[in-house]
């Protein structure tokens, strides 16, 4: 597996946003699955194709979900970044997998279903199909006889507030990301603190801005224990990174630039003594716009 697929996966492999992931987005924020009951499942299922050989599918995540030795059902979760035309029978293929896992167990008395979430980052609506008998072209004469199966696809970057709002782990924090990324082609991050600094930041780099795998190297351990997105911003326009969250930087401002950097560098040394005066920050040549950026204000007077 190569060492991207393995980063998207990391911060959704933890129970608590695994859980939590599932609560608000099947049980809309009930607590009704709890992280202590979840087990990790194998990923990976085996297919013979037309040719004849064996080939190997793999879930993102996947879980089962128990109440002490009772299985009761078996979850997985899928990321996509972009809409796939045939994601229904993906799905379908490793939904198929599990049931025949089942099978083979010949354990009647321990069936479960098995159900999937495809988390969907994408801040253009999907457009492809959710349904597999949209992925056909089918005749009129077998349509009633073709099985329809839905996928479970969740639209990140276009929850509602109030859903977003309803994560208790970290995955409300890149939530949140996408959905103000998505309305505002901007971020203005949270003050809230973040458990898992390290999977938060390297999901963040395959999905949105590779730059978040770099302020990830360079934050120390101890800053991990208690760390916001805020924070992290804050190191981010500090060290003069070029490109990634900030609308202003993304415009075009430059590390190289000296000027540029002279603003911030100084704007950040007023923010820090606890001047949020912007007539200030204008009486020493600062712009507008790089103070809107420090002081994380949308307009200004």
């Amino acid at each position: 597996m190569g060492e991207k697929d393995i980063t998207e996966k990391t911060l959704l492999a933890y129970n608590d946003v695994f859980a939590d992931i599932v609560n608000v987005l099947l049980f809309d924020g009930k607590r009704i699955l709890n992280p202590e009951n979840l087990e990790d499942a194998s990923s990976i299922s085996m297919y013979k194709a037309d040719d004849s050989k064996l080939h190997e599918q793999e879930r993102d995540v996947s879980k089962y979900w128990k109440n002490k030795n009772v299985k009761i059902a078996m979850t997985g979760i899928e990321n996509q970044t972009v809409p796939e035309m045939y994601m229904p029978l993906r799905v379908i293929g490793y939904d198929g997998a599990s049931y025949r896992s089942e099978l083979i167990l010949k354990k009647p008395h321990n069936t479960y279903p098995v159900v999937t979430l495809v988390l969907y980052y994408g801040i253009v609506k999907w457009d492809k199909p959710i349904n597999l008998v949209d992925c056909f072209i089918i005749p009129d004469e077998l349509k009633s006889y073709v099985n329809n199966y839905k996928i479970n696809l969740f639209e990140i970057a276009f929850l509602n507030e109030a859903k977003v709002n309803m994560f208790q782990s970290d995955f409300g924090i890149v939530a949140d990301y996408f959905v103000q990324k998505r309305k505002y082609r901007d971020y203005k991050p949270s003050r809230i603190v973040i458990k898992h600094v390290d999977e938060v930041l390297k999901l963040l780099s395959v999905f949105a801005d590779e730059k978040y795998l770099e302020i990830s190297a360079n934050i120390s351990e101890e800053e991990k224990g208690e760390i916001t997105m805020c924070e992290i911003v804050d190191q981010f326009i500090a060290r003069g990174v070029s490109q990634g969250i900030e609308q202003g930087i993304e415009k075009g401002i430059a590390q190289g630039e000296s000027k540029r950097d002279e603003e911030y560098k100084t704007a950040l040394e007023l923010k820090e003594s606890g001047n949020t005066n912007v007539s200030d920050y204008r009486d020493k040549g600062i712009s507008d716009e790089v103070i809107k950026i420090v002081l994380r204000i949308d307009q200004l007077d």
